[in-house]
């Protein structure tokens, strides 16, 4: 997960945002899993709303400090699945729909009190007000957690969404290359070619949900 940090206030504001977000993405995988049969998180106490049972402290660190990060995984076994593929695509793709979710949320509370408006296809917000700021902030952050997942490289959910669609040959084969995942990114994001996509993604993300919200309270 790519994040911009500007000052120790931004920082400061960024903790409680992040710690939601990621809580919910993380219990979401866990919880779509159980329902699919597969009961390893609620063994090991991933059914939380504890954000400490979710976080990674070296990811969480430098998700705050140097916009990189990462949270702890939800452990799946796939093997509980009727079809394992299947299965890890939809328990995958609950993560990032339960961001876009809260950010949908988050977007009507926003939009209802009237702290955030749209003119000539930008975003603006109309307080700076610590609530506001914690508001824009997770609607933010969930757009940004939504988009960073759904990249196509593992092992992000992203990859396991796509591996659903391929022969099984190719999906194996694919996800091999799982532990690699890490590496390609940071690459990726120190060359900047991932800056643009998921500049380009969170922000056309961020628009749709204003529209649709912006809709639905006219």
């Amino acid at each position: 997960m790519l994040l911009s940090n500007n000052s120790i206030s931004d920082i400061l504001l960024n903790i409680p945002a992040l710690l939601l977000a990621l809580t919910f993405h993380e219990l979401s995988h866990g919880i779509v899993a159980y329902a699919l049969g597969d009961n390893t998180a609620k063994r090991q106490g991933r059914l939380s709303l504890n954000p400490l049972k979710h976080i990674d402290w070296l990811g969480f660190i430098m998700l705050i400090t140097v916009g990189f990060g990462w949270a702890k995984p939800v452990p799946v076994d796939p093997s509980y699945f009727k079809d394992p593929k299947k299965g890890m695509a939809i328990t995958s793709i609950a993560g990032p729909l339960s961001n876009v979710i809260l950010a949908f949320i988050t977007a009507l509370l926003v939009s209802w009190a009237g702290l955030i408006y749209m003119q000539d296809g930008s975003l603006y917000f109309s307080s700076e007000k610590f609530y506001n700021v914690f508001l824009i902030k997770f609607f933010i952050y969930n757009c940004a957690f939504a988009m960073f997942n759904l990249l196509p490289i593992p092992p992000l959910d992203g990859s396991k969404i796509v591996g659903a669609f391929l022969p099984n040959r190719i999906y194996f084969k694919y996800m091999q290359y799982e532990r690699y995942g890490i590496i390609v990114m940071i690459v990726l994001l120190y060359t900047g070619i991932l800056t643009p996509i998921l500049s380009n993604g969170v922000e056309n993300l961020m628009n749709a949900i204003f529209n649709g919200v912006s809709f639905i309270i006219k």
